[in-house]
Formats: C-alpha cells, sequence, structure tokens
C-alpha cells in the first residue's frame, strides 16, 4: 500500500496564498509557519497538496504493511477551521489541551477557527512534546 500524502516540491508561501481563503487564515497561514519553522528548527515542506510539514520520520505500523515518512508536525489552513497536526498523547499533553484555547479535537488533530483562540505558548509545549515522543519511538 503506498501513501498518497508524500512530500513534495511545491511552494508553502504559494500554497498559503493560494489555499488560505480569508486574510486571517493568510495572516494566521504565515504566523504558524513563522512559529513552528522557529520552534523546531526545521524548514516548512509541503506534504501532498493540503499539509505542511516540518521534519520528517519514517515510522511501520504494527497492525498492518504500511510504513512511510510523515511530519513530525504540521498544519493546514482549511476553509472551516486550521488543522494543527501537533499531538500524539505524549505525557502531560492532556493537561496542556486545557490551556490551549478555544479548539476543537479530531483523531489526532487540532482544530482552531483562528490563531488568536489559542495560546501559543501551549502549542509551542504541544509540538515540542509530539516531536520528542515521535522521535524517541522512531529515531531522529
Amino acid at each position: 500500500m503506498t501513501i498518497k500524502t508524500t512530500q513534495t516540491q511545491a511552494s508553502v508561501e504559494d500554497f498559503i496564498n493560494t489555499f488560505a481563503t480569508t486574510p486571517q487564515k493568510k495572516q494566521d497561514g504565515f504566523a504558524l509557519l513563522e512559529l513552528m519553522k522557529a520552534h523546531t528548527g526545521y524548514e516548512p515542506k509541503m506534504w501532498g497538496p493540503s499539509i505542511i510539514g516540518f521534519g520528517c520520520y519514517h515510522y511501520k505500523s504494527e497492525r498492518s504493511r504500511q510504513e512511510g515518512d510523515w511530519p513530525l508536525v504540521g498544519f493546514s489552513p482549511r476553509k472551516a477551521a486550521i488543522s494543527l497536526y501537533v499531538y500524539s498523547g505524549a505525557p502531560g499533553q492532556e493537561e496542556l489541551l486545557r490551556h490551549l484555547g478555544k479548539f476543537t479535537m479530531g483523531k489526532g488533530c487540532i482544530y482552531v477557527k483562528k490563531l488568536s483562540d489559542i495560546n501559543t505558548e501551549v502549542l509551542k509545549e504541544l509540538i515540542s512534546g509530539t516531536i520528542d515522543l515521535l522521535q524517541e519511538k522512531w529515531g531522529k
């Protein structure tokens, strides 16, 4: 089974400028880009048509034969909400979520309407916890 979402050479800036549907989403997209780049130390890369990822790890599923590369953390400024791929269930993250602010949650994904709805310092802690957990489990 091949994974559809792989790293591409597409421009992250062009993606935000064309995909973010409102001035607020564009502003938040570029703010998140800077925050994650500065906090992770990784250059942003496009993953598939709509995910901006930072760093990379190689995983092997314990339940299937699927394996592949995936960003350590990332986001997408989608129409309904900004999707944050920063949650891994790492120790302490449940507690951090209580202090994050206004968000909803999907399976391993945090949705926010706008960046100002959440505490970016707590977001940075979530990012760090996820990167640490993934690198510990899968190697750097």
